[in-house]
């Protein structure tokens, strides 16, 4: 199965890494995967996989979109992505999944969850259900927006939940001079909660962190810093002025770039499907339909176009079908 599962896992890195968008993402590849020493997916299905039976695992994703204007604006690439993440967790492992966004955002991520088939409870209800297996659930858990707040949040946070692995995908981090930016080198740091410090602080304690990123702010990018201000646009001098790039600080053990987050996302339920031998794990066409329509009714935000439809990064509906469709046909054979 071993090397079965590198084909596969090659396969699924070029596949999602194909640089439609032509963002420089390639590079951002190749760059991931020579510090990997081998499949990023591969390495990002073993990750959630051995997360312990019954584990607690925290995910993050997405965030507020245009806060200047409202805070009630959220992104669509990512939430799909996490939800994705989130189900093959619940199927593979009966892990407690605790998904962190802004408290404005949180009523369309609870959507978006429960149309991935996880029902949103409390801490204390998703203990019960991991105990008894009775049904899949989803905590969800606002994360402060404010710099003086993090960082007893962060502490406070690692200590009550214990977390096995943290998961980030298109959650955009911090520079190195403390601003927040979008691929256009803008300043978004208004209203976006902090979640970066609290995968710092879980690096730092030496906690398992995988993450999925598509343009060299997110993240996990600091782990190609390098790479994201020679190859991306605006990753060397943004637009608002602090003097740096786009590019984010925040490493990670284990980064998936993909051309779209989501799609990464995709390919890594699918790789953990392989190995599980669980078709039940995989992202399939149908469900991404009905997220991408679930996103819509949210009102999360196509913001490469800036409009509320079922494109996501520019990229149409029926792309993101084929992904989840061709990402199921490599690893159909080991199901």
């Amino acid at each position: 199965m071993c090397n079965k599962a590198t084909r596969l896992d090659n396969r699924l890195d070029q596949l999602v890494n194909i640089d439609m968008g032509e963002q420089g993402v390639e590079h951002l590849f190749e760059a991931a995967r020579a510090l990997q020493g081998g499949s990023l997916l591969g390495a990002a299905a073993e990750a959630p996989m051995a997360v312990p039976e019954g584990g607690t695992v925290v995910l993050t994703t997405g965030s507020v979109s245009r806060a200047w204007i409202t805070p009630d604006l959220g992104e669509n690439d990512g939430p799909s992505g996490a939800a994705a993440i989130a189900r093959a967790l619940v199927l593979a492992r009966n892990t407690t999944c605790v998904m962190l966004w802004e408290e404005t955002l949180l009523p369309a991520i609870r959507n978006t969850c429960q149309t991935a088939g996880l029902f949103p409870v409390t801490l204390e209800q998703a203990a019960i259900a991991r105990a008894d297996k009775s049904f899949a659930t989803i905590v969800m858990l606002p994360y402060a927006t404010e710099d003086e707040v993090w960082q007893a949040q962060a502490t406070q946070m690692l200590k009550d939940l214990k977390p096995d692995l943290l998961f980030s995908t298109e959650r955009v981090g911090r520079n190195e001079f403390g601003v927040y930016h979008s691929m256009r080198g803008i300043d978004y740091g208004m209203g976006r909660a902090r979640v970066d410090c609290l995968l710092d602080e879980a690096l730092a304690r030496g906690i398992p962190v995988v993450a999925v990123g598509d343009g060299g702010n997110e993240i996990g990018m600091g782990k190609v810093a390098d790479h994201v201000k020679t190859h991306v646009p605006y990753g060397d001098t943004c637009q608002c002025g602090c003097g740096g790039g786009i590019g984010a600080i925040t490493g990670c053990d284990v980064l998936v770039t993909a051309a779209c987050s989501n799609w990464g996302c995709t390919a890594i339920a699918a790789a953990m499907a392989a190995r599980a031998g669980n078709a039940r794990l995989l992202h399939s066409p149908g469900r991404e339909a009905l997220l991408l329509d679930a996103m819509v009714a949210s009102g999360l935000i196509n913001s490469t176009h800036g409009i509320v439809d079922d494109s996501v990064d520019g990229f149409p509906r029926h792309s993101h079908l084929a992904v989840a469709e061709l990402c199921r046909t490599i690893v159909s054979r080991a199901l």
